[in-house]
């Protein structure tokens, strides 16, 4: 049993992560990504879900990496260890995947929910990356992923100064994509994950990659994969049942095949 996250089943087809560490407001150690990502791993296998919800608690979804864990490392045990891998599996995870953000997301924090498809914030829900204060910088995409997501100057302000956001802030600069009332942030985060529960899998799959695509590369290839995955669609069941449905003015039944 995992020791650092709770798994809930909130609905069929939806499942949640929530960081479990509260003594240490959810601080990422390296064993609480090994576990999110041996979860994410069942998972990407498991055709009963759907989507899934990355989440923390009310004061915080996580506060940076483990200081206490990262203080005595080196360049050497650094690169050994590659302790990124494991975010990259992250990021790479094949379903949609939800960060539900209530009070602070530092750090780390930022970086793992910026892995995530879709970001939703509390209104409480605070955003930096303070790693310039530590004499270090972000390690896990916070100094890319970061400028797609808010542009150069606050990505900059924010790396370099430790410039924090409020959700309204991350909203306007497009951090996330939308801010409810701390109380409510799951209940709309399960209804956003059970939106997409219903869509084809497959479908939802290619999207993913294509719209992930166009952060990953040059226009044109981006254009390609798209163009690729858009090709590949009309050789799956979904794709027939789906225009089919349409044709006929009925709901879709999706096999993800």
């Amino acid at each position: 049993m995992p020791e650092n996250i709770l798994l809930e089943s909130p609905l069929e087809g939806v499942r949640v992560i929530r960081l479990n560490r509260p003594k240490v407001l959810n601080a990422l150690n390296a064993d609480t990504i090994a576990e999110i990502n041996a979860a994410l791993e069942g998972f990407a296998t498991d055709e009963a879900v759907r989507a899934v919800i990355l989440t923390g608690s009310d004061r915080a979804f996580a506060a940076g990496a483990d200081i206490s864990e990262m203080s005595g490392q080196t360049v050497s045990s650094m690169v050994t260890q590659n302790r990124f891998a494991l975010w990259q599996r992250i990021a790479e995870f094949p379903k949609p995947l939800i960060a539900a953000v209530n009070g602070v997301a530092l750090g780390g924090g930022l970086e793992l929910a910026m892995t995530c498809d879709i970001m939703i914030a509390g209104e409480t829900a605070r955003f930096g990356q303070p790693e310039i204060n530590l004499g270090i910088i972000p390690g896990a995409g916070g100094t890319q992923r970061l400028t797609h997501a808010v542009g150069k100057s606050l990505a900059m302000e924010m790396v370099l100064n430790a410039r924090m956001l409020s959700a309204d802030e991350a909203l306007r600069a497009g951090l996330v994509s939308s801010v409810y009332p701390p109380e409510v942030l799951m209940h709309h985060a399960v209804l956003l994950a059970k939106q997409l529960a219903t869509r084809a899998p497959l479908a939802l799959r290619a999207a993913k990659a294509s719209v992930n695509a166009a952060f990953e590369n040059s226009l044109t290839q981006g254009l390609a994969a798209e163009r690729q995955n858009f090709y590949l669609l009309f050789g799956t069941q979904d794709q027939k049942e789906g225009m089919q449905a349409f044709l006929e003015k009925r709901r879709a039944n999706w096999q993800g095949r």
